[in-house]
């Protein structure tokens, strides 16, 4: 027979959802996941430019104190971009690093059974109800 008490139906239904929220993971918002990614791309726009500008002032400095004016600035600028690619291409690296190790590294059928509540456990017929005389051994 049914507890006729509504109030402690209500009590239990609140502690399993409360238990429900506690185990799942929140994720970011989009929006915050938009601006890290726009970080990531405005910090690898500056390591570029600094890496070109550098290399830049210091071939224009010494072809001012040696007096070939064109050639190390040149020299120095080239090397400049290539060490700009260098760093961009290890914070690439780190960021990928960082996104594989994260607990939302997973896509597909796997991913969607371990999103749900029952860990995939259970098949659609049981998790609509529309089985349900049968689940209960009736």
């Amino acid at each position: 027979m049914s507890d006729p008490d509504p109030k402690r139906k209500l009590d239990d239904l609140d502690a399993k959802l409360n238990a429900y929220k506690a185990g799942r993971k929140v994720e970011k918002a989009h929006q915050e996941e938009h601006y890290s990614q726009a970080n990531i791309a405005w910090r690898m726009v500056t390591e570029m430019v600094a890496g070109l500008g550098i290399g830049f002032g210091i071939g224009y400095g010494l072809d001012v104190l040696l007096g070939t004016k064109p050639l190390l600035m040149v020299v120095f600028a080239l090397l400049g971009i290539a060490a700009g690619i260098n760093v961009m291409l290890r914070t690439a690296k780190e960021v990928q690093a960082k996104q594989g190790s994260g607990p939302q590294s997973g896509t597909g059928p796997e991913r969607a059974k371990a999103d749900r509540p029952d860990g995939g456990t259970n098949d659609s017929a049981r998790l609509t109800g529309a089985d349900e005389g049968k689940r209960d051994g009736d």
